[in-house]
């Protein structure tokens, strides 16, 4: 296997990016390897072992960055709460055992923060398999049902349904003089400097007249949005509009840069053409999701292609620390997006390049309890920690962008 040099790509790859934002994502990096991991994907899936069930499974639709913290609840479409697999920025066709891989591997990478030892990881990752090639066996998409949701999931559902919109905007804008500004932070929401707010405004004008309520969207304030790990650095807004009018009724938009997938720029053939990566985003979130998120759609600014969606907050995702160290909390909730994971992947069967549903059940019948992905899992979650091991070293000798341990140039 070609060794990578970990380094020099992580510099590449984030070079073009915003530099105040890409500050922030290189310390957040050093700071565990679990952050590493979310912040890498572009280095994940390099140097596949071949001739593995990793490139002998039938291709899929993934969400191509699936790991523990990927998932969350939000509102949909419909006002309803659901929770799902939450990002799709490298969503790609690809073997379906992709997708395992990357999740297993979180397990291991995160065992430290969760608090778990070598027989409860295998455990975990077991729980996660079994239920995947169960639902994909079934042939059935479904979707967690509200009244049945269990543990951590039932709390996040629960937790977005009473969520009150003046209480989530109190928390991000303040009132003065009878109308609401966006709250600047170095956590969530930086200053957008005035002709790129001049830019996003225009173009958001342009996008609400094709609406059917183009007054939904006009533009009270615009903001730079600090939120994830491996999309730092790309153009991300958080804009607030007038809503429903009052300022108890605004809403805040999500708007994010999208970027060509990572795991799609190491397949051959190449893939299905799109118009740009914002449609390749939202198309296969509309599709792999039960319920896609209020008000999903794409746009352009300038040259670039940008995703659209109502703000999620962060508290509504899946957080490590929120395990307790039960375990048993823990493997209901693994199993659970186990299934998610096969639900997804048969929502998008047959579906412009995927394999058929009949024939990712058959693949799920005739898997073999031998077929090492927790092995080739465990065997991936090294490699991602020697990586690791390397960037901190280089991060802490001020090799990263001439950046120290203190995060100062």
């Amino acid at each position: 296997m070609k060794k990578i040099d970990a380094l020099k790509q992580i510099i590449e790859f984030n070079q073009e990016l915003d530099p105040l934002h890409v500050k922030i994502k290189y310390k957040a990096m050093r700071r565990s390897k679990f952050s590493f991991l979310r912040a890498t994907c572009h280095l994940f899936y390099q140097n596949l072992p071949a001739g593995s069930i990793l490139d002998q499974a039938p291709l899929a639709w993934i969400s191509g960055d699936l790991h523990l913290e990927n998932f969350g609840s939000y509102r949909g479409d419909n006002r309803l709460s659901y929770f799902d697999l939450n990002d799709f920025d490298e969503a790609c066709l690809a073997p379906c055992t992709w997708e395992l891989l990357r999740f297993l591997s979180s397990i291991f990478i995160a065992s430290e923060q969760l608090g778990v030892n070598e027989q409860e990881e295998m455990e975990l990752c077991q729980s996660f398999l079994n239920a995947y090639r169960s639902q994909l066996m079934d042939g059935k998409p479904r979707w967690i049902e509200r009244p049945q949701a269990k543990g951590l999931i039932k709390e996040l559902l629960k937790t977005i349904k009473n969520r009150s919109r003046k209480k989530f905007l109190d928390t991000r804008t303040k009132l003065k003089g009878g109308r609401r500004f966006l709250l600047i932070n170095e956590e969530k929401a930086l200053f957008t400097p005035p002709d790129e707010r001049e830019q996003v405004r225009n173009h958001l004008e342009l996008f609400a007249q094709k609406q059917k309520d183009p007054a939904f969207y006009h533009v009270l304030d615009i903001a730079d949005r600090i939120s994830g790990m491996g999309s730092l650095g790309v153009k991300r807004y958080v804009v607030l509009v007038s809503g429903r009018g009052t300022p108890d009724e605004n809403f805040l938009i999500d708007i994010k840069e999208a970027r060509p997938s990572s795991p799609a720029r190491l397949l051959s053939p190449p893939q299905i053409p799109w118009i740009n990566d914002a449609e390749r985003v939202v198309t296969l979130q509309r599709t792999l999701q039960a319920i896609p998120p209020a008000l999903l759609t794409s746009l352009r600014i300038g040259e670039r292609s940008f995703g659209l969606k109502e703000l999620q907050p962060i508290e509504h995702r899946v957080n490590l620390e929120l395990w307790d160290g039960k375990l048993k909390r823990l493997g209901t909730v693994i199993s659970s997006m186990g299934e998610m994971v096969a639900w997804s992947q048969l929502r998008g069967a047959g579906w412009r390049g995927s394999a058929s549903r009949d024939a990712l059940m058959g693949f799920a019948q005739d898997l073999p309890r031998n077929h090492g992905l927790i092995e080739l899992a465990r065997q991936r979650s090294r490699l991602i920690t020697q990586y690791w091991q390397e960037y901190c070293a280089g991060y802490d000798a001020g090799v990263i962008n001439g950046m120290g341990p203190s995060g100062n140039r």
